[in-house]
């Protein structure tokens, strides 16, 4: 019986494909109705009218000014309250994110040139939240402090407003951001959630493709007759497709949404199509270990939705211990987001992003232990037929 060609297997991978609505819908639609949920999740960009308690135990015009320096800040709102309790029940129930006390005799004991004590707890559960919340808080409690030490000396003989600020805060910083100059937390989100949710689709198809064909097919009937030529077939059946939808995500977080773009598309799109492959070679490889479609979803998703918090994004991966360290090197996806953050951020080279690509090939290797299991198979499935003969 003559081998089918190249061309019949890349048609007969399509109609497979398409004869499954869970396996079209992970390389159709589901991904981009992924991308734009978390789009309008974070579409805000900055967080605006935080709830924080504020309780003002002292009441005097001194701590309403403060209070309103609070609400002068536009990522926080915020609501008074009478008592320490009240305010902290509301924080442990998350209905607002910090409580702020402000102690009895506060403007008292700033007149005579003392340093009160102001004290605020913030939810730090709410990682972003709790880094806006106590940001916004030191931000508009260190101006208030400024203008107070800038009334002082002007009382005291400095009658030049510019001179009693400099003598009231001798050093002053200047925060430059290399990049996000805005501080876009979708900016810095969605960049790294997106691609997170790509390798679970990524994963999750290659592992369904595999099953699909045991199921429709049989993997000993289908690879038997040119194993390399129907694999080769099935893998650029569902590169492609996914290969273009982080082409799409890529572009449209650049011309669509405005967001920087420093480095190389070629470098960019080229990592995208390792990364691709890497997944695409890891999810048949669990399929192929289990030959159980609900264990290798299982597997997948253990393997697959972790991977955010190893990426490096929310937390810097030279911080990790080192298990966590080895878990994110067995992640296509950590590698790719470092290319991905150097070109669009830094514009790194190719010496440069080297070393992520490389390994972004290595799991290339995973291919070989994929053929090896088909060809084990098809072996075992002829020998089989033979004994039967």
């Amino acid at each position: 019986m003559d081998k089918p060609s190249f061309a019949s297997r890349l048609l007969d991978e399509s109609r497979l494909t398409s004869s499954d609505k869970w396996l079209t819908a992970l390389l159709g639609w589901l991904p981009l109705a992924l991308f734009l949920l978390v789009w309008a999740i974070f579409s805000s960009g900055t967080g605006r009218d935080l709830p924080i308690g504020v309780v003002d135990l002292d009441h005097s015009a001194m701590s309403r000014s403060l209070t309103r320096y609070y609400d002068a800040s536009p990522t926080l709102e915020t609501r008074s309250f009478t008592n320490v309790q009240e305010a902290t029940a509301l924080l442990n129930s998350a209905e607002t994110y910090a409580t702020v006390i402000i102690p009895s005799d506060f403007e008292k004991a700033t007149l005579r040139g003392e340093s009160p004590e102001v004290t605020a707890f913030y939810n730090s559960q709410y990682i972003l939240i709790g880094k806006l919340v106590n940001a916004a808080i030191t931000q508009s409690q260190s101006t208030f402090a400024a203008m107070v030490e800038t009334k002082g000396k002007m009382l005291h003989g400095t009658t030049v407003s510019s001179q009693a600020a400099g003598q009231s805060v001798p050093v002053r910083f200047q925060l430059v951001p290399l990049f996000n100059n805005g501080t876009n937390y979708a900016q810095f989100l969605v960049s790294a959630i997106i691609p997170a949710l790509w390798q679970i689709v990524i994963v999750a198809s290659g592992m369904l493709s595999m099953a699909l064909t045991d199921k429709r097919i049989g993997l000993e009937n289908h690879f038997k007759q040119g194993l390399l030529s129907a694999l080769i077939a099935k893998v650029v059946g569902l590169l492609i497709p996914l290969w273009l939808m982080g082409v799409v995500f890529a572009t449209a977080m650049h011309f669509g949404l405005g967001w920087p773009m420093n480095g190389s598309w070629t470098l960019l799109f080229a990592s995208q199509g390792l990364m691709v492959s890497a997944g695409l070679a890891v999810g048949s490889l669990l399929y192929l270990g289990t030959r159980d479609a609900t264990r290798a979803m299982s597997l997948v998703a253990g393997f697959t939705a972790p991977a955010f918090a190893f990426m490096g994004v929310s937390f810097p991966a030279s911080d990790m211990p080192f298990l966590a360290q080895c878990w994110r090197a067995m992640l296509p996806v950590s590698h790719y987001i470092t290319v991905q953050i150097g070109q669009f951020n830094y514009g790194a080279t190719l010496i440069q992003m080297q070393p992520m690509l490389l390994a972004l090939a290595a799991f290339s290797l995973i291919w070989l232990l994929v053929a090896a299991k088909l060809k084990r198979l098809c072996r075992s499935a002829t020998l089989i037929q033979e004994a039967g003969i």
